[in-house]
């Protein structure tokens, strides 16, 4: 579990950039955390593995204090796959980048060559992996980046952006990925002010608006909540808005799942 007790933060130890954040994240969860650019986000997740450090209050990852443990012990339990990954990449071929944490922390050869071709694989990446990390276009980096931190198992991913620059297919394959992850245990986070990635995929819902909570709980009554997306600076699900407009129809539809499901109920017969 992750625990974030009355967090604030500054960079500049004046303005705070989070202000009192408290919040908890359960095991084998699927989280989104949403908010308009400068909402505090990816400062937020940066706490979870020690990246930054609370100004104010605390952050306990399996009742671990963040403060008192090092990057790379909080590391081997929470992966965060940034929302600019080509910051990630160091090693000449993609082959390389993917071994490089298992050999790190210690796993035999078949064990690194194993999960580098499950991984490639399952991102489509296997035809580069002789290339350099930074030949790759900007949604190919963000696969190889979601594919490096899941070969050594870590328990919680958190996903910064993880839809920009990728187009419908590989969101679909992220999708399964993102189900596939939480039937195996791992809590996800996914950090994102795509509304439609969100809605399609159903977590638990923090909303964030300068600094603060504005809203939280189960994506069809937050994110059909106009006042409050309003106030996190995002816009409505294009789904939710096209019902709304049509007489008769439910107003808190938020997915093309529940759209299907509304329209069954009222003509399929």
């Amino acid at each position: 579990m992750i625990e974030v007790k009355d967090l604030a933060f500054s960079y500049d130890g004046e303005k705070e950039v989070l202000k009192d954040i408290s919040l908890r994240i359960e095991e084998a969860s699927y989280i989104a955390i949403m908010g308009d650019n400068g909402a505090g986000k990816s400062t937020l997740v940066k706490h979870f593995n020690g990246l930054l450090r609370p100004t104010r209050g605390t952050v306990l990852v399996d009742g671990l204090d963040t403060s008192e443990e090092t990057v790379s012990s909080l590391s081997r339990k929470v992966a965060l796959v940034f929302q600019y990954p080509e910051s990630m990449f160091f090693s000449e071929t993609v082959h390389d980048e993917m071994a490089f944490a298992l050999r790190n922390f210690g796993f035999n050869d078949k064990v690194v060559e194993d999960g580098v071709r499950k991984y490639l694989t399952l991102f489509g990446l296997r035809r580069y992996e002789d290339r350099s990390p930074f030949t790759l276009s900007g949604g190919e980096q963000r696969r190889l980046a979601l594919a490096c931190v899941l070969t050594w198992g870590p328990k919680y991913v958190v996903l910064d952006e993880p839809t920009a620059g990728q187009d419908q297919l590989q969101r679909e394959i992220l999708v399964g990925i993102v189900r596939q992850l939480i039937t195996q245990g791992k809590t996800v986070v996914v950090v994102s002010h795509d509304v439609e990635f969100v809605a399609e995929t159903s977590p638990y819902v923090f909303l964030m608006a300068d600094g603060e909570l504005v809203d939280q709980g189960e994506a069809q009554p937050v994110l059909s909540n106009e006042r409050s997306i309003e106030k996190a600076g995002l816009i409505l699900p294009q789904v939710t808005a096209a019902f709304r407009e049509v007489k008769g129809l439910s107003q808190n539809i938020v997915s093309t799942a529940q759209a299907a499901d509304e329209i069954f109920r009222l003509y399929g017969g």
